[in-house]
Formats: structure tokens, sequence, C-alpha cells
């Protein structure tokens, strides 16, 4: 007899987020469908609140939909049927899963999303949306059903053959940053097999250094940086100047918003997200240089992030470096190249321990960069805990 074995190719879902070039008509289309969105996340809360305070049980997203469906047909909601279907019905659900994640201990619970704060954003359905290679259809942005009038459906893609056309689409969302619409999609992409066989390393982050690794390869803090320091300047300034208007224009109690005022916070947004596409896009290029090299495993430590913005002496400099989204990077892009990320225990004293003879330096302070051991060993403190959490990995990863 003879068996004959099929290999199933495994699946990964990666994420793709495109800007948008939408003309004025298709924006003021967009915000209305945020908005709409917003309504119905809102809507639903409420009346799950309701629900739970009058002593019912959990309404299901499906009944929530039936019951909306009946409000839409009164005379005072009659613009909901101007946006399309699916876009109300996701809304709901989120709000569902929201309210059921709270009372399973996942969060905290959900907010009411208000219309100044909130982040404005809208789902596409799957089947609905459409892409070529410079543009892609949202459904119902057109209301005639003209020839002519159905070219409103299509948005200009601001780069070019970045989403593959055909592919299967997940999860299609569309949100505003302040600045730019933008569109985010899940895709299948084909799962490598290939297993890492080169030595592990070790991560040590800091604020004098990005990161140090255990294999003396250093990552320099880019906020020190002339072009981040000329850019935090320019920011201050923006900070002052604003301030000073909304002092010069106030009336009473109250603070007039003018339109200079609205253009120079349009500009302290925009160098806002300039600060924050450097910092991210150099933390995009160290994590994948890291990977690049294919080692076995990677070690790092949880820092407790919240305990260091405690400090009012370093909270700005904690907060620039980012390390949230360090560890968001590495966590993805080592599960997409099959590398153990290992994260080291909180109160593992890698910084205090002597890498030659183990003893543990209790008294070491962090005003001390070189490590002088009784041993006779002397190493940089970064360094040291690099090598310090590699040897915790191997003990991990070989099982010793």
């Amino acid at each position: 007899m003879i068996f004959e074995k099929w290999c199933e190719v495994m699946a990964v879902i990666t994420s793709i987020k495109v800007m948008l070039v939408p003309n004025n008509k298709q924006r003021t289309k967009l915000f209305s469908y945020a908005g709409t969105a917003r309504f119905a996340f809102n809507w639903a809360l409420g009346r799950e609140k309701e629900n739970y305070e009058n002593g019912g049980k959990f309404l299901s997203d499906y009944e929530l939909r039936k019951e909306f469906t009946q409000l839409k047909k009164k005379e005072e909601y009659q613009w909901l049927n101007t946006i399309s279907n699916n876009v109300t019905k996701q809304a709901i659900k989120d709000a569902c899963k929201d309210y059921i994640g709270f009372f399973n201990g996942e969060h905290s619970f959900p907010k009411f999303k208000s219309k100044k704060k909130s982040k404005p954003a809208f789902y596409q359905d799957t089947d609905k949306i459409k892409f070529t290679d410079t543009h892609v259809k949202l459904e119902g942005l057109a209301v005639s059903r003209k020839k002519n009038r159905k070219q409103f459906n299509w948005i200009r893609l601001a780069e070019h053959s970045r989403i593959p056309v055909n592919a299967r689409y997940m999860n299609p969302r569309i949100t505003f940053d302040g600045l730019n619409w933008w569109i985010s999609v899940g895709i299948e992409v084909a799962d490598t097999d290939e297993v890492p066989k080169n030595e592990g390393i070790g991560i040590d982050l800091g604020l004098k250094e990005l990161a140090v690794c255990s294999d003396t390869k250093i990552y320099k803090n880019i906020n020190k940086s002339s072009k981040i320091k000329t850019l935090e300047k320019k920011k201050r300034r923006l900070q002052r100047s604003i301030s000073r208007k909304y002092e010069k224009n106030k009336k009473g109690e109250s603070y007039c918003k003018t339109k200079n005022v609205i253009k120079k916070e349009k500009l302290l947004l925009k160098v806002n997200h300039r600060l924050t596409d450097i910092r991210h896009n150099y933390i995009h290029q160290t994590t994948s240089e890291i990977i690049s090299r294919k080692p076995m495993f990677i070690v790092m430590e949880d820092l407790n992030v919240s305990g260091m913005m405690k400090n009012r002496h370093l909270s700005k400099a904690v907060q620039n470096q980012c390390f949230r989204e360090f560890r968001r990077q590495m966590e993805y892009k080592c599960q997409k190249h099959n590398i153990k990320l290992i994260v080291a225990d909180r109160y593992f004293p890698s910084s205090k321990l002597c890498s030659c003879c183990g003893t543990v330096k209790k008294d070491l302070k962090l005003s001390d960069r070189v490590y002088r051991c009784k041993c006779g060993n002397i190493i940089d403190r970064d360094l040291q805990a690099s090598i310090n959490l590699k040897a915790y990995g191997e003990n991990l990863y070989y099982g010793t």
C-alpha cells in the first residue's frame, strides 16, 4: 500500500497600510462614514449598558442589528440609510465584542466614542472592496448608479502596486490620523519553514543607546541626532506660539479658536507626525537588521515602562525611545521568521549579575556605566546585561 502525504502550506496574515488620496467630495463622504460608525458603536454600547442596569441578559449583535434596522425606519434617522449597511453592522459587532471582553477580564469597560477625541475609522466589507495597482473601490460612496457617477467609488492610492490585486482580503479598515486617510488590510501569505540556526542574541534596551546586543553591536539613540533636535525645537516654538494666541483671544473664561490658531495647530500636528515617523522608521530598520542575522532565539527584558514613566526626570526620554513599539515589532517579526522570542523575568538582575563569576552586585547605581567585579571583570554595564540575557535564553532554549 502506498501512502501519500499531503503537506499543507501554512499561511500567516500580514497587514498592509497605505495612504489614500481622496478628493474633497470623497473626503466629506469618508468623514460621514466614520461619524455613522461612531454613532452605531455608541448606540449599541448604550443599549447594552441600559439593558444591564435593568437586569436583562446580554444582547447579541444579531438582536441589536435587528433593532437598529427598525431604528433606521424612523423619520429622524433617515440619514442612516445613505450609509452602507456593512459600516453600521461591523460597528455594532465591535461594541458587543468590547462589552463581552470587559466581563471576560480582557480590558476595562469600553468608553463611548467622542466626536472630538476619538479616531475616525470605519469598516469595509471584504466582498465589496476591490483593488487595482493605483486605486481602491469602496462600497456605497456614489449614491447614483450611473456609470460615470460610479467613478466616485474609486479612491487613489498614494503607493502604487503595494496591495496585491485579486487576493483574499481580511478586516479592511479605513482610518484618519488627523492629517491623512489610511486603509489597512490583512492578506494571507505563505509561511516559511526555514528554522534559523545561528547563535542567539540578547538585547538590552536603554536610554543612552537604543539597544546593545550580546555580539557587541550597538544601535544609537536617534533622539540625540540633529534632525530630531531641530524638529523638537520647532515643536516647542509652535506650542508656545499657540499658547500665546489662545491667551490673546481669550473672552472671559472661554478661549476663542481663530483661523490662525487652527493653522498653527495643523503645523504642530505635522511636526508631531514627522517625529513619530522618524522614530518608528528607525526602530523598523533596527529590528529588521537584527532579524536578518537569523538567530535561533532573541532575548529581551520585560521592562516596567509605566513605572519608568513615573520618574519625572526620565519620563520624556523613556517615552521618546518607544520601548513598547520596539517589542511589538520584534514579536511579529520573530513569529514571521520562526525565531523564538524570549522575554526575561522582570526581576532578573541582568545589569547587576557578573557574566564571569555570577556574583550579584546589589549596590550598583544607575550612574555606574562600567561594571567592576572583584573577580577582575571590567565591562560596560549595558553589554554585560545583554550577555546575561543571552545566557538566560540559552538556559531556557536548551533546557539546561
